[in-house]
């Protein structure tokens, strides 16, 4: 059983979150497929001329799942700062799509950060390759069927949202969530596809268990400054 990571990412991020998240996935010691729409030196790198959108980013994770060849992947966001305790985790049943769902939010531009039950995104999958290839050959076979690539491109389009960026149970799929022993931080910045949600009124469903905190208490201090 082998366990790799796909990255991918817009190239539009601040080079200081780039670099932290980069630096951060390669302590993982995990082989890296990275798809990306300019040139990129991270792992084995594949480059797609589109441009930025939620079809391209279902283009850039098939591409990248067909690249790897490890069993299980770790689906990596190239705004996300990820433990390394979130690369332990090992999956149990390859039918499954197991989402971490220890994670905060960190809004960049102040030290707030957010978490809630069920803290699940796709940023936080690891699954099995095959199955996560089936589901996402479905997903573009649905938006090519449903003529979402005929739409004009907006940052986060209403079928995504009705079909949902992760898969879940309301397309079709079983899910479990795990626990890291140390949370992920998604970092909320100005060019996020999804809205940053940072205060419980962004909701329109109140989630449960909202907690707040500052960024420097997530990590143990010796982790930030490695």
């Amino acid at each position: 059983m082998t366990k790799g990571i796909i990255y991918y990412t817009d190239n539009r991020l601040d080079e200081e979150i780039t670099q932290r998240v980069q630096g951060q996935i390669l302590k993982s010691g995990l082989p890296i497929v990275s798809c990306s729409l300019k040139p990129l030196d991270f792992g084995k790198n594949i480059v797609l001329d589109l441009e930025p959108s939620a079809i391209t980013m279902v283009k850039q994770i098939l591409t990248a799942l067909k690249a790897s060849d490890s069993d299980y992947v770790f689906f990596c966001e190239h705004d996300v700062l990820y433990h390394l305790s979130h690369f332990d985790f090992i999956p149990t049943n390859d039918n499954i799509f197991y989402y971490n769902t220890n994670a905060w939010r960190w809004d960049y531009s102040s030290n707030k950060v957010i978490t809630y039950d069920h803290l699940r995104s796709l940023s936080g999958l690891c699954v099995y390759r095959d199955k996560a290839l089936e589901h996402f050959n479905k997903k573009m076979k649905t938006i090519i069927d449903k003529s979402y690539d005929k739409i004009p491109v907006t940052r986060n389009p209403a079928w995504a949202r009705k079909y949902g960026y992760e898969p879940s149970e309301k397309n079709g799929e079983v899910t479990e969530e795990w626990r890291s022993e140390f949370p992920n931080i998604d970092i909320r910045h100005n060019n996020t596809m999804t809205p940053r949600k940072m205060k419980i009124e962004d909701f329109v469903h109140k989630p449960t268990g909202w907690k707040e905190s500052i960024i420097s208490e997530l990590w143990p201090k010796e982790d930030f400054n490695k």
